[in-house]
């Protein structure tokens, strides 16, 4: 009998090292032919806008024939554009920087101008792969609170911009959530997972070739079951031998080590864009204009955002993972299979970070760094809406979101990051538990 057991037992470690080795030379051999894309093809860099005059006879009417040019740091004019029949304009340029976009005052017809003819210029700059809005108001006149320098368009820009950032860090956030709640373990290999589903995607899309919708389904599949193997081939091994949580932490920091500079080895240090819906015009809703992926986005993570809610209020899995992250060893003997439970919540979180990932690509660039970078905030807002539950990690994610993109009203774009822990910090002053979370006592 003992020996029939053991050799099960070895057979079923065996089956799960063979599955395990598969996965990984399959991911491996794949990403091995990403360097031989062709790398002339640099990311899209550049500036788009829409010339609309709100005050037209017939209501908001599009604005053509404005020039635009746009001059690198050193003055010298690297791209020009004219705006079509519907407003629109599209200044391309080569590389990453900081550039000025100026409008030329004199090309607007005789039933429109700028609303600050004093301030025809913006000064921004263009990340790897991004084609960034540019915002002219136009219309008889400053606007409310010209004088003092406020811009209301501005305002509104950057808060959309915000919640936009918001749902994505929310829709990564998640699975680090609940991963802490059911098993109280901190994963810092989460950002590794959101930059594994944006590579994978990028290899099916660009070197396969497949459409980028179906080769995002297939990535969050894959960085699913990645995300499973390690809890099955690495931390469910390491509960049942009674490894402490500080011991597990720290693998957790050296398996992101790993996979962040495999990712580096296999997909290159170059910044890329995906195959499809790259350069886009971009929509004005109102006072504020979007390109069409970034309004797809957001709609897309509101519905995967209520999806999550609906399966956690809903389903039978939905309440299991509630109950085990309340109370662990109430759930297992109410009969709740915990460990299957928690193998459930680390594959939907790898599958909603490849998620978040796959659409901060789409808007910014696909790198082997960008879920590490992208870690600090996500762990922001998991901390600030209540660390271990699903929708204290999605109201403290659209904080977060929106502090970052609205402080750069005050301060530089450089530093939003730090102003969003700095909100944070003040926050956790006043409720240490964070919005949604629950206070306990200690001692």
């Amino acid at each position: 009998m003992n020996t029939m057991t053991a050799d099960r037992g070895a057979s079923k470690w065996s089956w799960r090292h063979r599955l395990l080795l598969l996965l990984l030379l399959t991911v491996t051999l794949g990403s091995l032919q990403i360097p031989a894309m062709a790398q002339d093809e640099g990311p899209e860099l550049g500036f788009q806008g829409t010339f609309t005059n709100p005050e037209g006879e017939d209501g908001p009417t599009p604005v053509e024939g404005v020039r635009v040019e746009v001059t690198d740091a050193d003055g010298a004019v690297v791209g020009e554009a004219v705006s079509d029949a519907e407003g629109a304009w599209t200044v391309e340029v080569t590389d990453t920087g900081e550039y000025t976009v100026t409008v030329d005052v004199e090309s607007f017809p005789d039933d429109a101008s700028l609303r600050n003819p004093d301030e025809p210029s913006r000064t921004l700059t263009v990340n790897p792969g991004q084609v960034r809005p540019v915002l002219f108001p136009i219309g008889e006149g400053p606007g409310p609170g010209a004088d003092s320098g406020f811009d209301l368009r501005l305002v509104l820009q950057l808060f959309v911009e915000g919640i936009k950032l918001g749902l994505l860090i929310a829709m990564m956030a998640i699975g680090l959530s609940l991963v802490f709640g059911t098993t109280q373990l901190v994963n810092f290999a989460h950002g590794e997972l959101i930059s594994i589903g944006a590579v994978i995607a990028y290899f099916f899309n660009v070197t396969i070739g497949m459409h980028l919708i179906l080769a995002a389904i297939l990535a969050i599949i894959a960085t699913a079951g990645a995300s499973a193997l390690m809890d099955l081939g690495i931390f469910r091994p390491l509960r049942k031998r009674g490894v402490g949580l500080i011991a597990q932490l720290v693998i957790t920091i050296g398996l992101s080590l790993f996979l962040r500079y495999g990712l580096l080895y296999v997909f290159r240090g170059d910044p890329r864009s995906y195959g499809n819906y790259n350069i886009q015009r971009g929509i004005e809703i109102g006072p504020i204009v979007l390109p069409p992926k970034d309004i797809w986005s957001v709609l897309i993570s509101i519905i995967v955002l209520v999806g999550v809610g609906l399966v956690l209020q809903r389903t039978k899995i939905g309440r299991a993972m509630r109950a085990v992250s309340d109370n662990r060893d109430l759930a297992e003997s109410s009969g709740i299979d915990v460990q299957r439970v928690i193998l459930i919540v680390w594959a939907v979180g790898g599958g909603l970070a490849a998620f978040g990932g796959i659409l901060w690509g789409l808007g910014e660039s696909v790198s082997w760094i960008m879920g590490f970078r992208l870690l600090l905030p996500i762990f922001a807002g998991v901390i600030l809406g209540g660390i271990g539950t699903a929708y204290g990690a999605l109201v403290g994610s659209l904080v977060v979101g929106v502090f970052i993109q609205m402080s750069t009203l005050v301060i530089p774009s450089e530093l939003k990051n730090a102003a969003a822990m700095v909100a944070l910090i003040l926050i956790l002053v006043v409720r240490p538990q964070g919005i949604l979370g629950r206070s306990e006592r200690v001692g």
